[in-house]
């Protein structure tokens, strides 16, 4: 049986389906201000549960000449003022042991990223945090492998947990989405399918020429209310008023224009499974 767990008034793996998104990286303190309250006002608009996401630091960028963000103080400030002024819990990444504590007294949820799930140092100091945590499976990391992270937090006292599926590496620049990882992995802990960073092309270009990935956005839908029927807790959106002109992960965002209509759609997915299931 999964452990479930409350962050603010979002349930974690109690069987309701919840939000997590928000555009990749903090661009500017009036973007993420804005997207974070677009996003609310959808969500609130289809009582759908919602966590804000935005990255202070992009550090696992693929070029040395791409924008990693505001960094991690004027980010944080402005995590703070979104969390406070607009009335919603908050997840953001980090790539350093050393930079959880600051980070925790900030956000309700700390991420890890997917390149670094099995990074120990760092999935024991989130965990010793008492925050809940958010670790990404790793590209290269099967389903079962996944329980040793758990086991890690909850060693350090933590089983606040669950994981979040992005695809794996499938030859060179591709990613594909295996739907029985969500079930494996929702044996131990609730999962969460992130839709946008699924449909990524990563280094897409010509030899790694320009240093920057592709997507493929519209495969979001279809992959994001496959999740849902296969009994995911939450997905995870990257949205974006602009996506041609973000500063990260473009490519593969959702356009904000196109959040209610999907988010109507996964809600009727739910609501099918769930008349199903109680059907005798």
């Amino acid at each position: 049986m999964i452990s479930s767990f409350q962050i603010d008034n979002v349930r974690i793996g109690s069987g309701d389906l919840f939000l997590i998104a928000g555009p990749c990286v903090i661009e500017s303190e009036e973007h993420a201000i804005r997207m974070a309250e677009i996003i609310k006002g959808v969500t609130r608009s289809l009582n759908f549960p919602f966590i804000f996401k935005a990255s202070y630091d992009k550090a696992n960028r693929t070029s040395i000449r791409s924008f990693r963000g505001p960094g991690i103080n004027e980010g944080l400030r402005i995590l703070k003022k979104i969390k406070n002024e607009i009335s919603i819990p908050v997840l953001t990444d980090v790539h350093e042991s050393a930079d959880v504590a600051k980070v925790a007294q900030v956000v309700d949820v700390l991420q890890i990223p997917a390149f670094l799930c099995r990074q120990t140092d760092l999935v024991v100091a989130a965990a010793l945090s008492g925050k809940p945590v958010n670790i990404k499976k790793g590209q290269f990391v099967s389903p079962w492998d996944m329980r040793p992270a758990l086991e890690k937090c909850r060693e350090a006292g933590n089983s606040q947990v669950f994981f979040t599926e992005r695809g794996s590496s499938f030859g060179y620049n591709n990613l594909v989405v295996d739907m029985r990882a969500l079930a494996i992995m929702r044996k131990f802990a609730p999962v969460v399918f992130d839709a946008t960073h699924s449909v990524q092309l990563p280094s897409a270009s010509a030899e790694g020429a320009n240093a920057v990935s592709g997507g493929q956005p519209e495969f979001i839908p279809l992959l994001a209310r496959a999740a849902v029927a296969a009994g995911v807790d939450g997905i995870f959106l990257e949205v974006h008023d602009n996506p041609k002109a973000a500063k990260s992960d473009g490519a593969n965002a959702l356009a904000s224009t196109k959040l209610r209509d999907l988010l109507k759609e996964l809600l009727a997915v739910k609501k099918a499974l769930s008349a199903a299931h109680a059907t005798p």
